[in-house]
């Protein structure tokens, strides 16, 4: 019986870091990765802007 070899995942590079060294598999999953970080902003964004607006009507705007 064979052993597989067992390779550590790398981390993600940093966002701007380089991405010279990453394979096009390592490149596609953090592709996804950051497309998946994108859209939680966005919906962060979204509540918290919500959660102004309804503030604002209550009270009012300040400033």
């Amino acid at each position: 019986m064979e052993e597989e070899e067992v390779r550590p995942k790398r981390a993600m590079p940093e966002i701007g870091g380089s991405l010279e060294r990453m394979s096009l598999a390592e490149l596609q999953a953090y592709l996804e990765a950051l497309r998946a970080e994108i859209t939680r902003v966005e919906a962060e964004l979204a509540k918290k802007r919500r959660m102004r607006e309804a503030a604002e009507a209550l009270f009012g705007r300040r400033g």
